[in-house]
């Protein structure tokens, strides 16, 4: 009787892992597969109006950004500001956008603008440029939270806990 139910109670447990299993890899494919979700397009307009009424506030105009969310990045680069032939593009790394939404919208987007904001100023001359004081200023006048030169993965995995 008692290895009846032992075996009962093992077969439960391992129908419901690989319901959960089976449920992530969707959940996964569908996300990778398919245009962003409705939710994430506003949280990512809504940042992004936030950072043009702090361009207007801070520097008496708005410059808006081609904003695109690709999936075609190699490795976690979350975002990357281009400047090419006189235009200027944020891409957004939708590969990261499923675990990391909150670190991208409250993080990633101000970075970028900022990148904007200094090429259309003409105040980036070299390679050390990018991430220079004048750059974190700009990133901060422009709402950024966290204006590091890379991502910090420790403050994602923590603010992922249900406890800090």
């Amino acid at each position: 009787m008692f290895k009846k139910r032992l075996e009962i109670a093992f077969i439960s447990i391992i129908t419901v892992a690989l319901l959960i299993l089976i449920n992530n890899y969707y959940k996964s494919y569908s996300f990778k597969n398919n245009d962003l979700p409705d939710r994430y397009k506003k949280l990512i307009s809504d940042k992004e109006q936030e950072v043009l009424q702090y361009m207007q506030k801070n520097y008496g105009f708005r410059f808006k950004v081609p904003l695109i969310v690709t999936d075609k990045f190699k490795g976690k680069l979350y975002g990357l500001t281009s400047y090419e032939n006189g235009k200027i593009k944020i891409y957004l790394n939708k590969k990261v956008m499923q675990e990391s939404m909150d670190y991208m919208v409250e993080s990633v987007i101000a970075h970028e603008y900022a990148h904007a904001l200094m090429f259309k100023l003409g105040k980036l001359h070299t390679k050390d440029d990018g991430h220079s004081k004048l750059w974190q200023q700009t990133c901060v006048n422009l709402g950024g939270i966290d204006c590091q030169r890379y991502v910090n993965h420790k403050e994602i995995i923590m603010s992922k806990l249900p406890f800090q």
